[in-house]
């Protein structure tokens, strides 16, 4: 149930709140909220989740009251959730309330604090339970002793407004896979989530943030919302100063952490009185507070034609920062379009034979005359020096530091600090570095599509961080978190079955989704359902921003970049291929969720056949498939692997990474063979992580990526699968074996040994794992 509430005015006073209005108002709220967590686990169809999310929010929209009622009924489930240990509903509820308070004009104290002792309680539950109420304990804790906080933090990041208090800033990039999108619903998309971008300004921003920071402060006992907001609004430029001490007396507050709100409230009412007296108004004390929306982030919509349009966007958004903090390059030095090598680690660098000393003296010299005098040929060769000089690169050869270092290996330290040697698949906390609070900028980087938009975003991850290992440019300023959103055609078409949760099977096109549904109903219940109805919300989003400027499609990807926070780790597969024609290179790639392996019919005879089964036959025999040999190491729950290697006819090859329960919570792969003997002994599903395969025909087979016919490779005759190694972590290692003959016992050393190896690629869901 993401409530996407644009919360209006509390009721003037306090006691109003038990009125037979409210009254009927809570009532209302409580039984749109029962719908809401009965659903939860239910097979409900995806049209019917949307009705009642479109129901919810117009009914809290309509209503400037029904923010305060939302919060109070959630509050009261909360706790009965936790009497009850009705576990399943405390995280869509938490989630609910933190996301109502962030757009709130105005809560008391008194339902900051109930809910503020909820989140502590939830300190003694299991995972994912304690982690996401201790990031909400902190929130609630600053938002108690500095109210308005969480709406001021997250719309200047979001917005990247200039200040020097709080430099953090964020932008949403969208990235379509033109596979699944056509080039009609592309446009659409593109006009919903940028067009709403453009309705304000940098000055209205300015004004949302000191007049909701005042009345979240002041409440309507100290401030009087209308004239707030009138007089707001006949400044121009000199709203910007009263933004900058807003701020600074937030971020002050924020900073001293006082338990008393006396000194904010001082300054921020001395700010109120001049406000007013500025623009000729009268320091009204008492009166409704104004609604003051928080706006959706900066997005942008990319149709993702190419894999390092990844790179380049996060790139841009680097560069056209406001900040202070100036880039590793400056903007001359800085071109997009020069890296275009460093994406393909296959591009050969050709070398330039330099026929010059490189020494100016040893420049050829100018024209001037011989019978010239000595001066006159010096004053000249000066004027003409500019002209005849080598215009050289600048360029210097620099070793990563032992920063830098840290830099590309502090996601993987992050991610392994709470790992075991099997389970992997977790949403553990992120401990804060030094280095961590270095990044300023944060990419909320979402793809919507099927398993083959994953497969790319794997590839494209997998690429950045090598490019990163090699040349350090935005792993130190850049804070990237990944998001998805479900959709395929195939769902979504009339006539086909759209359930939320279909079973992660291959002919699922959505089973990296229908996983992660599985393994949090909440982001099953508000992205994966969500995701499959993109056709309709477009013609939903079309008529709510005739009646509200408003973009109800952009508004779910706000509430899930906003609290989606909680990564689920996959991991990232690398597969080298070799072909049948020797003049052809081998190849190198990886995969994250499937790879399928098809062998062509044909026809051998008794004499080329090398299987003992077919050599006692006489005469020719019609076969369909290929001979191959499967080496693997098998594993099991204990951890243990053993090596083991077979021969078998078969016609095709299917690996799994997705898991078809949550008790397959194993890193591994699921390996079906087709084996064309039915009286065959040998074993045909085998779960392994590191595989090679090789066929002992002269006929090669077929391989597909992630079920991606734009990764369809031909006439292969081997394959080596095995999990991708994180690149910073060999670079670096490759690095100092070669500086020092070490061993490698010894590169193993220090924090080397707690890394985790294996290259992860991080998807944000609401809770992780629930058990």
């Amino acid at each position: 149930m993401a409530v996407w509430v644009q919360c209006g005015a509390r009721p003037p006073s306090y006691a109003g709140m038990d009125s037979a209005e409210f009254t009927l108002l809570e009532s209302d709220m409580y039984r749109i909220l029962q719908n809401v967590l009965r659903e939860l686990n239910t097979e409900q169809l995806e049209i019917s989740k949307v009705m009642l999310r479109l129901t919810f929010h117009q009914k809290v929209h309509s209503n400037p009251l029904g923010c305060l009622a939302l919060v109070r009924v959630a509050i009261r489930e909360l706790e009965r959730a936790e009497r009850f240990d009705l576990k399943p509903h405390i995280i869509p509820l938490l989630h609910t309330l933190v996301y109502t308070l962030l757009q709130a004009v105005y809560v008391p104290e008194e339902l900051y604090r109930r809910l503020y002792g909820s989140c502590k309680r939830l300190l003694t539950f299991p995972q994912p339970f304690c982690t996401v109420g201790l990031s909400y304990t902190r929130l609630l804790k600053a938002e108690i002793s500095t109210p308005g906080l969480m709406y001021q933090r997250t719309l200047v990041s979001e917005h990247s407004l200039r200040n020097e208090q709080y430099p953090l800033q964020e932008r949403v990039f969208v990235f379509a896979d033109p596979a699944v999108f056509s080039e009609s619903l592309g446009s659409l998309l593109r006009a919903d989530i940028e067009g709403g971008s453009q309705l304000e300004t940098q000055l209205g921003y300015m004004r949302s943030v000191v007049q909701h920071s005042l009345q979240a402060t002041l409440g309507d006992d100290l401030c009087h919302g209308p004239s707030l907001t009138q007089a707001l609004q006949e400044q121009d430029q000199d709203v910007e100063s009263y933004f900058l001490e807003v701020l600074a007396a937030m971020e002050q507050s924020a900073v001293e952490s006082k338990n008393e709100q006396s000194v904010l409230t001082k300054r921020l009412q001395q700010l109120y009185t001049q406000l007013l007296h500025s623009t000729g108004k009268d320091t009204l004390s008492r009166g409704s507070l104004a609604d003051i929306p928080l706006p959706n982030p900066d997005m942008s919509f990319h149709m993702w034609w190419e894999e390092e349009e990844l790179w380049r966007e996060i790139a841009k958004f680097v560069r056209s920062s406001s900040t202070t903090d100036s880039f590793c390059l400056s903007a001359d030095e800085f071109e997009v379009s020069d890296l275009s090598s460093y994406f393909d680690s296959d591009t050969p660098r050709l070398s330039v034979l330099s026929t010059d000393s490189g020494i100016e003296r040893d420049m050829p010299p100018t024209d001037s005359s011989d019978t010239e005098a000595s001066g006159v040929r010096a004053a000249r060769a000066d004027q003409q020096q500019g002209s005849c000089r080598l215009t050289r690169r600048i360029a210097k050869r620099i070793k990563p530091s032992a920063s830098d270092s840290m830099a590309l290996m502090q996601d993987a330290l992050e991610e392994s600090a709470w790992s075991t040697s099997t389970l992997q698949r977790h949403a553990w906390p992120k401990s804060s570095t030094v280095l961590k609070s270095r990044r300023n900028f944060t990419a909320n980087v979402v793809v919507v599509g099927d398993d083959r938009s994953v497969g790319r975003l794997a590839g494209a991850y997998y690429r950045l961080r090598k490019m990163e290992a090699r040349k350090l440019f935005l792993t130190a300023k850049v804070n990237i978190k990944l998001f998805y959103i479900p959709f395929s055609t195939q769902l979504s078409s009339p006539g086909s079955p759209s359930t939320g949760r279909v079973s992660p099977k291959d002919s699922n096109p959505c089973a990296l989704g229908s996983y992660l549904g599985m393994l949090d109903p909440w982001y099953d219940f508000n992205v994966c359902s969500q995701g499959q109805m993109i056709p309709q919300l477009a013609t939903v989003s079309d008529l709510s921003r005739q009646n509200r400027n408003k973009s109800f499609f952009t508004d779910i990807i706000s509430y899930y970049v906003r609290m989606g926070q909680q990564p689920v780790y996959f991991t990232v597969y690398y597969v080298k291929i070799v072909f049948c024609d020797p003049d052809k290179s081998p190849k190198d790639d990886v995969f994250i969720s499937h790879l399928s392996i098809d062998f062509p019919e044909y026809k051998l005879r008794h004499g080329t056949l090398k299987d003992v089964s077919f050599r006692q036959k006489k005469g020719p025999a019609e076969t369909c498939g290929g001979l191959v040999s499967l080496i693997y190491k098998k594993v099991s729950l204990s951890n243990r692997e053993t090596e083991k290697g077979l021969s078998l006819r078969t016609t095709g090859v299917q690996m799994s990474a997705v898991p078809t329960s949550k008790a397959e919570d194993l890193n591994r792969l699921t390996v079906d063979v087709n084996e064309m003997n039915p009286k065959s002994s040998l074993e045909t599903k085998i779960r392994t992580c590191n595989l090679k395969l090789k066929t002992q025909e002269r006929i090669g087979f077929t391989v597909c990526l992630d079920k991606d016919s734009r990764r369809t490779l031909l006439d292969v005759q081997s394959i080596e699968v095995e999990p991708c190694k994180e690149p910073g972590y060999y670079v670096q290692k490759s690095m100092k074996s070669k500086s020092r003959l070490m061993s490698e016992e010894d590169t193993d050393s220090g924090l080397s040994k707690y890394l985790n190896r294996g290259l992860l690629l991080p998807i944000n869901t609401f809770s992780g794992i629930v058990p």
